[in-house]
């Protein structure tokens, strides 16, 4: 299963539209705006909150409190690191790594590869596809990238 997450360029806040892998609308994202952080929401099609990435004020590194259907099901931290983007993510045993360039993901439960979230370059705004191995991780991996997407615009990125 593919999602293909693409941000409206002409928007104030963080708005991405996200389309399946026959290319219909699946579901949107958008930010609050004027606001201490990134205060994101993730609605179906149907206009249905299903999820949210809360940014925590007033932290040296970005942290984020990620919730689905109004419950909080965990923290994603941006770690120090050199040359590679490192997450800490307190939910599911998940755990990310990314590329030098922080462009490209593969998410981990223990040893099994759960999803892969590539940026696709030279695309009018930010482009990303997910590729999932169990459509049941679709809404919080969405969840995920939307969080590493905010924690890297966080640091200037």
């Amino acid at each position: 299963m593919q999602f293909l997450i693409k941000q409206r360029v002409f928007s104030w806040t963080d708005t991405y539209d996200i389309y399946d892998e026959r290319g219909e609308a699946k579901y949107f994202v958008k930010a609050e705006f004027f606001t201490l952080g990134h205060q994101i929401h993730v609605y179906d099609c149907n206009n249905n909150e299903v999820g949210g990435v809360y940014q925590k004020p007033f932290r040296f590194l970005p942290e984020f409190e990620v919730e689905i259907s109004g419950r909080s099901i965990g923290i994603i931290k941006k770690e120090f690191s050199f040359f590679k983007p490192r997450y800490n993510i307190d939910y599911n045993g998940w755990h990310v790594e990314g590329d030098f360039l922080g462009w490209d993901y593969d998410v981990y439960d223990g040893d099994r590869t759960v999803l892969h979230i590539s940026k696709q370059l030279f695309r009018w705004g930010d482009t990303y596809v997910i590729d999932f191995e169990n459509p049941g991780d679709e809404i919080m991996g969405l969840l995920l990238v939307i969080a590493i997407d905010a924690a890297n615009c966080s640091n200037g990125n």
